[in-house]
C-alpha cells in the first residue's frame, strides 16, 4: 500500500503545507537530517582531498544509515492494513513539498506581476544562489521557474518516488541524501573534496524522478513538447535538472537556463528553448499552474495504482 501511502501524504501537503506553528514547537525532518550533518561536517572536513573525501563518505553513509534506521524501525512498530496506510501517509506528510515549493514560487510571481520588482527580487532570493540584485524582470521570471521545475522533482516526485518503492525508510533515505547534497554537494572550496559522495549520490537518486518528472509535465502540458525536451535536456549542466527545466521551458514556450551569476562568478550555461522569448510574470502564473496539473496528475497515478 505505499503507493496510496504516498499519495495521502501529497493530498496532506498540498493542502496543508507544514503550518509553521508545527515547525516553532518541533521543527522539521530536514532540520534533524541537517543538524545531523552540520554536526558530522565540523568534525570531519578536514585534512588534505584524501581526508576529506574519505570524511565525506563516513558522513554520507552514516547520515543515510541512521535516517534509515530510524525510519525502517518507525515502519515496523505500524500496523498492517488501512491503519498502517494511512499512518505511514501522515509520516511521509512532510517530507513532501509541494505545497511549500509552490508558495515560495507564488510569492516571487505576485510582486513581479504587480509592478514590483524589488518585492520580487527579495522574495527570488529565498529560493535561488544567483545575485538577485543583477536580475531584471526576465531574470527574475527564469530564476523562480528553473526553481520550480527542478525542485518538482527534488522536492515532489523524487521523494514520493522513492516512498512508494520502499515506503517511509525509502521517503526518509531519499531526503536525507537530497539534505546532503544541498548542504555539502556545492563545488566550492569548502565542500569540492567532502561533498563528493553526496552530490554523486543525489545524482543517482535522481536520476529515474527527474525524468518522471519532465514527463508529467510534458503531459500537463497538453501539447506535444517530448522532442524538443528530449533534445535539450542533456545540455545541461546538471545530469537531472534539465529534464524537468527543459519540460517547464518548452511547455510554456519560453527560454530558460542561460548565463547567471554566482557570487561576482559569470556561468556560460546553454539555453533551454533557446529560441523563444523571455519569460516574464504571466508565465510564472502559467508555470504554477502547469505545476499544479502535474501535481494532481502525480496524485492521481498514486491513488489509482494503490486501488490496483
Amino acid at each position: 500500500m505505499f503507493l496510496t501511502a504516498m499519495g495521502i501524504a501529497l493530498a496532506i501537503e498540498a493542502a496543508f503545507g507544514w503550518p509553521s506553528r508545527l515547525h516553532a514547537r518541533i521543527g522539521h525532518p530536514v532540520t534533524w537530517i541537517g543538524a545531523m550533518i552540520a554536526w558530522s561536517e565540523a568534525r570531519l572536513n578536514k585534512g588534505g582531498a584524501r581526508a576529506r573525501i574519505i570524511g565525506g563518505a563516513i558522513t554520507a553513509v552514516g547520515v543515510l544509515a541512521v535516517t534509515v534506521g530510524i525510519a525502517a524501525s518507525i515502519r515496523h512498530a505500524l500496523p498492517g492494513g488501512w491503519w498502517g496506510t494511512l499512518l505511514t501517509g501522515l509520516l511521509c506528510w512532510p517530507l513532501v513539498a509541494a505545497r511549500s515549493l509552490h508558495d515560495h514560487v507564488a510569492a516571487v510571481a505576485r510582486p513581479l506581476a504587480a509592478g514590483d520588482v524589488d518585492g520580487a527580487r527579495r522574495a527570488v532570493a529565498m529560493i535561488v544562489g544567483r545575485d538577485p540584485a543583477l536580475l531584471d524582470t526576465a531574470g527574475i521570471a527564469r530564476a523562480g521557474m528553473e526553481s520550480l521545475a527542478e525542485n518538482a522533482s527534488d522536492g515532489v516526485i523524487a521523494p514520493l518516488f522513492w516512498g512508494a518503492i520502499f515506503g517511509l525508510p525509502g521517503i526518509a533515505g531519499y531526503k536525507a541524501v537530497n539534505t546532503m547534497d544541498s548542504m555539502i554537494g556545492h563545488r566550492i572550496t569548502r565542500y569540492l573534496h567532502f561533498g563528493r559522495v553526496a552530490a554523486r549520490l543525489d545524482d543517482a537518486a535522481n536520476l529515474v524522478p527527474a525524468r518522471l518528472t519532465a514527463l508529467l509535465l510534458t503531459v500537463a502540458a497538453r501539447r506535444n513538447v517530448l522532442r524538443g525536451v528530449i533534445a535539450d535536456a542533456p545540455r545541461h549542466r546538471s545530469p537531472n535538472a534539465g529534464w524537468p527545466e527543459a519540460a517547464m521551458a518548452h511547455a510554456l514556450n519560453v527560454r530558460l537556463s542561460g548565463p547567471r551569476t554566482y557570487a561576482g562568478h559569470v556561468a556560460p550555461e546553454p539555453w533551454l528553448n533557446q529560441g523563444a522569448s523571455d519569460p516574464g510574470a504571466k508565465d510564472m502564473e502559467g508555470g504554477l499552474r502547469l505545476f499544479r496539473r502535474a501535481m494532481m496528475l502525480a496524485g492521481a497515478i498514486l491513488f489509482l495504482g494503490g486501488w490496483v
